[in-house]
């Protein structure tokens, strides 16, 4: 099997999966773990949300000042995970690879497509550093409501959409008394690629 036709295979598999996770009624099938690290390793993990794929990539936004944001900037590579434990008997897909920022037109079109208090919020917030109190944060979102009254609220230029490009994608899918299933799909920059069965 050619890579073009492994990476469309692996893509399939997590779109069927994410209807599964959807259809089973997960609380939020876009919810993933990112990991980021450091230039000196040191990791870090939160949850953010999937916000586009396509074969170019797994799509979340973010602040590119914020702890993550600075770490991915520094050492672009990040490591994803979704968890749907209502799929079947459970099922994690791990994803890792290199990140790049999308282009401004992308960020932008997204963007415009939410809700004007989020987009007053990714305006407000100076993500990650210390915050003296809520009624700080909540006057500085009234301040720019008012600011940008009667017009539209544009793309804050540091807001934007970070691309994981995989190079590994991995299907686990639960099995009783811990008798998982694992499928590892790997690309390289070479243009290898390999799809393998791994021991649970």
């Amino acid at each position: 099997m050619s890579c073009a036709d492994l990476q469309a295979e692996a893509l399939a598999t997590f779109d069927a999966l994410f209807a599964e996770a959807l259809a089973a009624g997960e609380p939020d099938p876009t919810a993933m773990t990112v990991a980021t690290a450091t230039r000196d390793g040191l990791p870090s993990a939160r949850t953010v949300l999937l916000k586009a794929h396509d074969a170019r990539g797994f799509v979340f936004y973010t602040h590119l000042d914020g702890r993550k944001g600075r770490e991915l900037q520094l050492n672009p590579h990040a490591a994803l995970l979704f968890h749907w434990p209502r799929v079947r008997s459970g099922v994690q897909v791990r994803i890792e690879g290199p990140v790049e920022i999308v282009d401004d037109a992308e960020a932008d079109a997204y963007f415009a497509t939410r809700p004007r208090v989020s987009q007053l919020g990714a305006w407000a917030s100076k993500q990650s550093e210390v915050l003296a109190s809520r009624d700080q944060f909540e006057q500085r979102v009234s301040e720019l409501e008012a600011e940008f009254a009667g017009r539209e609220v544009p793309r804050p230029p540091r807001w934007t959409g970070l691309r994981v490009r995989p190079d590994r994608i991995e299907f686990w899918y639960g099995g009783m008394f811990r008798l998982h299933e694992r499928w590892l799909y790997e690309f390289d920059l070479t243009g290898q690629c390999a799809k393998r069965m791994l021991y649970p």
